[in-house]
């Protein structure tokens, strides 16, 4: 029994943190002037806090194990949502369409460019120590 309120207690902690790191994001979206989604700085600050060593994975880990288990579970909802905004989606599909490849080139042009500067930022220290 003992180890049964354990584990539920670990569960209780790991949401209720993740909860509160999303409540604080909520809050600072509120202070910001930019427009930038609550639960992205509710996960920046989570992540602030564990890398850090702020607060202890251990935390945090139990519940992001469950919810990773079962996040394909919770996009279903989602997905019907979008079943309702059919008639919107199936109107406006190029624009999607086009901003999705847009979007896609944008990122693996920037993520190739910074891969390469790193790279060539290492070499150049490697023969810098090998003279």
């Amino acid at each position: 029994m003992r180890s049964f309120l354990h584990v539920i207690w670990q569960y209780l902690r790991a949401f209720f943190v993740i909860w509160l790191c999303l409540y604080a994001g909520r809050g600072v979206a509120w202070l910001l002037p930019i427009a930038i989604p609550a639960s992205i700085l509710g996960m920046l600050l989570l992540f602030i806090l564990l890398s850090a060593n702020i607060l202890p994975l251990a935390w945090v880990k139990p519940g992001c194990n469950l919810l990773i288990r079962y996040m394909a579970l919770l996009f279903v909802p989602i997905s019907v949502g979008i079943m309702d905004h059919m008639d919107i989606l199936s109107a406006q599909f190029a624009p999607i369409v086009i901003s999705c490849a847009v979007g896609t080139l944008i990122v693996l042009m920037t993520t190739g460019m910074v891969a390469q500067r790193m790279d060539n930022r290492h070499s150049r220290r490697l023969e810098g120590k090998d003279e």
